[in-house]
């Protein structure tokens, strides 16, 4: 029989090891990177440094007006399980494609690096989702995002066995915007709870918290979550607050744990009993900040899955997100097993 996962203790140790030590849940994108200034986002009507939603005639239209382009697989939290797999972790994804050029292409990609992804493809229906990211000399970036099939996640491409297999599952807060993904995310928390595992959330932007604080709030306050991931402007957001102290102080009342990253200031592990101050790995030059939260969530995660301290935790998660800034593009150029062994936070 396989053994369930036991809980997460102060010292982040989870008790047992199923299959899968992540499973990630989120939107199958593939991104369209490029570098640009301030005066073409001006000129395009963008929010420099947010996530907007986007129709395939404003995608067509991005895409042919800005600069050279790179192309790669992405996703918030698919780039999170990448993350976790370079690490030497066992990670799977649940995301949908359509079984078009671009979906084919990130499915082979996931699959490349041992990630576990066992959802079909969409036979018909919207394109493969791509993100337009616009890249400033700041190293600064601006999403500009066609779901496409990524809308069309339903229930039915939640594996309940997969579920069962995960001794966490990681949800990312893009995912609560179509309503048949938001019950997709339901039944893995609740298969999840059911198996004895860990269910663990990232608020993913603050225009996504604007528009879904109540039930992110509700998700945290019924049991649904065990731990929050957020950077320090989405707790504010969640918590309606524009100073950092206040909104930290309301996190401490939830009963989650807390990761908060702080850009150049490092991170903040919070519960009830402490909060947990890490600094911030340095960067030579920052490049991009693509993927920057989420392969902090990757570090973090797998130095869960390795039994290491919470402050340990957290330190693997800055350095690989030191890693992913240092680069353009949201996923691991070099091993993060082999840099995290030269740091010795890994044997």
């Amino acid at each position: 029989m396989r053994k369930r996962a036991g809980p997460i203790t102060q010292s982040g140790s989870l008790m047992s090891h199923p299959r899968i030590d992540v499973l990630t849940l989120g939107n199958a994108i593939v991104d369209v990177l490029a570098h640009t200034d301030e005066a073409f986002l001006v000129s395009k009507n963008v929010h420099k440094g947010a996530m907007q939603l986007i129709d395939e005639a404003r995608a067509e239209e991005l895409y042919n007006d800005m600069g050279p382009a790179t192309i790669v697989s992405g996703g918030s939290a698919a780039n999170t399980a990448a993350g976790i797999a370079s690490l030497g972790v066992r990670a799977g994804f649940i995301g949908k494609v359509k079984n078009d050029e671009t979906g084919n292409l990130f499915a082979h990609d996931l699959k490349a690096i041992s990630v576990h992804y066992d959802v079909a493809l969409a036979g018909d229906g919207p394109a493969t989702a791509r993100s337009f990211i616009l890249v400033t000399p700041d190293g600064e970036r601006t999403m500009n995002t066609y779901l496409g099939a990524c809308q069309n996640l339903t229930p039915d491409d939640v594996n309940p066995a997969t579920v069962e297999a995960s001794a966490i599952v990681y949800l990312e807060g893009y995912l609560w915007d179509p309503p048949a993904a938001k019950e997709a995310f339901r039944k893995a928390v609740t298969i999840a709870h059911g198996a004895g595992n860990k269910v663990a959330l990232t608020l993913s932007d603050s225009f996504c918290v604007d528009r879904y604080r109540d039930e992110f709030l509700g998700l945290m306050r019924d049991g649904s979550l065990d731990i929050l991931f957020a950077n320090i402007h989405e707790l504010q957001s969640l918590f309606q607050t524009s100073d950092a102290s206040t909104a930290l102080a309301a996190l401490r009342d939830e009963k989650v744990l807390g990761v908060v990253t702080r850009s150049e200031q490092g991170a903040l592990v919070v519960s009830r009993g402490e909060t947990l101050a890490v600094p911030a790995y340095p960067v030579a030059k920052v490049v991009d900040t693509t993927g920057a939260g989420d392969l902090f969530a990757a570090g973090f995660m797998a130095g869960l899955a390795r039994d290491l301290s919470l402050t340990d935790c957290a330190r693997l998660g800055g350095l690989a997100a030191a890693e992913v800034i240092s680069h353009l593009g949201a996923r691991p150029q070099a091993s993060l097993l082999d840099l995290a062994r030269q740091e010795g936070l890994l044997s």
